[in-house]
């Protein structure tokens, strides 16, 4: 074959140090985040999350490394929130759940909706449910480390 075609879609979530409060302009956050995806190769189809966390759902190529990716975009998310105010960075681990092409617009829908999630569970209770419904093990005591 002469090309290659690929479809990978990626949902990766990563909390602030602490869990704290610091995204001030999540707004600003987002636009900002999206040029950053665009700049590196992959497709931002939706990016949200609420004052402490960061959902992103992204179609990324084939040759990409989910884990360089979100360290692109974590690094230099943490630039510019350091730039524009107190910033104390970024949990050091992530979580990244691939989505199927028939899911994707209940991912971003998802992701839209943050705000509503979270008036009813909060980041940690979110993320375990995703490590669960996603079959990931994983030893709860340590997951927010």
């Amino acid at each position: 074959m002469g090309h290659t075609y690929s479809a990978n879609f990626f949902h990766i979530v990563f909390a602030t140090k602490h869990r704290d409060d610091a995204i001030t302009k999540p707004d600003a956050l987002w636009a900002y985040s999206a040029g950053i995806v665009r700049n590196i190769g992959a497709d931002p189809l939706s990016i949200g999350g609420t004052s402490n966390h960061v959902h992103l759902l992204l179609r990324v190529p084939p040759h990409f490394s989910i884990a360089e990716t979100t360290q692109k975009i974590k690094a230099n998310t943490s630039r510019w929130l350091r730039e524009s105010g107190r910033w104390e960075g970024w949990q050091e681990g992530y979580g990244s759940f691939s989505v199927s092409v028939s899911n994707r617009g209940a991912v971003c829908r998802y992701i839209r909706n943050q705000a509503q999630h979270h008036a009813v569970r909060s980041f940690e209770e979110e993320f375990i449910n995703l490590l669960t419904r996603s079959g990931i093990v994983f030893d709860k005591a340590s997951v927010f480390d």
